[in-house]
């Protein structure tokens, strides 16, 4: 029985890439198309470029490993009767674990006081003092799985919490529908909304001003939904306290202007990056995979 084909625009892991390797003919995008590749590069980590899906009539599915579309055409692939699979849920934890972590860091400068104590400054001078986390006001800008996880988290630091959504949510923390007032509540602001046309830069220059000096941005959403030259702006002039990213414009490539300043951490993607939940993702692409060869109901159709 001949294997279905599928063309693979991304490397995966070992044991993902055994497993397909034993159930399809995976075609790797060639080297000799690096506009393509590097189209893929940018996109976000779970993009299609265009070009690609003009190019393959036969396409039929679009399997995503991780949970954003934004960087699809979604239009496109709804008049060529192209369905779109992602992998929800399995990734959330980590998401929120790694944003309580960013927020710990950032406030408490942890990263600064590992160099500390590493180079010997401790037995010169004290660490400075930091700020306090729990007890504070978080703002959750997207109360989807991935807010409402982090939100439970954040509970067991007592932290007073309130969110911004599409819609108020049978949930127990204060509904603040107004992102630049979400802000102005916020000690910490935490962006994890789904990136889409009516999110882009939803946090701007004025959403960063209502945060104000004492106030830490945390992003691990997608970089489309802040604007970043206004966050540099901020960052600079200290309009805020500080930034914790999980994603960039025009990532790996992260702007220079980010690299001289201690009141931001950086992180490079990775949010879902651990071994067990990776495999997971893997297994649910997959599953969606034999879904539809088999003309089953696809598990997590986004399209």
């Amino acid at each position: 029985m001949l294997k279905p084909h599928i063309l693979q625009l991304s490397s995966y892991p070992d044991w993902d890439q055994t497993a397909l390797d034993a159930t399809y003919t995976c075609h790797h995008l060639p080297l000799s198309a690096p506009d393509l590749i590097e189209a893929i590069a940018t996109s976000g980590g779970a993009g299609v470029p265009s070009e690609i899906i003009k190019a393959c009539p036969n396409l039929k599915l679009i399997a995503i490993y991780g949970v954003g579309y934004d960087n699809i055409d979604l239009s496109l692939c709804a008049e060529r009767h192209i369905q779109i699979t992602n992998t929800p849920d399995v990734l959330t934890g980590d998401c929120a674990d790694l944003a309580v972590g960013m927020m710990l860091a950032i406030a408490r400068q942890i990263p600064s006081a590992d160099h500390h104590a590493r180079s010997g400054a401790w037995t010169r001078t004290s660490f400075p003092l930091q700020r306090r986390v729990w007890g504070a006001k978080a703002g959750i800008l997207g109360m989807g799985r991935i807010g409402q996880e982090l939100a439970t988290r954040l509970t067991g630091f007592g932290i007073d919490i309130a969110y911004a959504a599409r819609s108020e949510k049978p949930l127990p923390y204060k509904y603040i529908p107004d992102p630049i007032a979400l802000a102005a509540h916020a000690d910490f602001l935490f962006v994890t909304a789904a990136a889409t046309p009516e999110t882009r830069h939803i946090v701007n220059a004025a959403t960063l001003k209502a945060l104000g000096p004492d106030g830490y941005l945390i992003n691990i959403s997608r970089a489309a939904n802040v604007d970043e030259s206004a966050l540099l702006d901020a960052l600079e002039s200290h309009q805020i306290a500080g930034a914790a990213l999980d994603v960039f414009d025009a990532e790996p490539h992260i702007n220079p202007r980010f690299a001289p300043l201690p009141n931001a951490l950086l992180q490079p993607h990775h949010a879902s990056a651990t071994h067990a939940t990776r495999r997971a993702m893997g297994q649910l692409m997959r599953d969606n995979l034999a879904a539809h060869f088999a003309n089953r109901p696809l598990l997590t159709p986004v399209l």
